[in-house]
């Protein structure tokens, strides 16, 4: 009797470029989930701060 086959990987690189292989998605802004309760409440004001910071700076850029 013939050895059964135990691996192959015909055709799979074909398969996978098919639809393409694209790049993880990035996201904006990382996930907080799972993060304590005190961490998000303060990430949340530092964003804020953040922002104001960057617009100001852009402001002054233009100007």
């Amino acid at each position: 009797m013939a050895k059964s086959k135990n691996h192959t990987n015909h055709n799979q690189n074909k398969k996978a470029h098919r639809n393409g292989i694209k790049r993880p998605q990035r996201n904006r802004t990382r996930s907080l989930k799972g993060v304590d309760a005190k961490f998000r409440r303060n990430a949340r004001f530092a964003l804020i701060g953040s922002n104001r910071a960057r617009a100001e700076a852009k402001a002054e850029a233009a100007s």
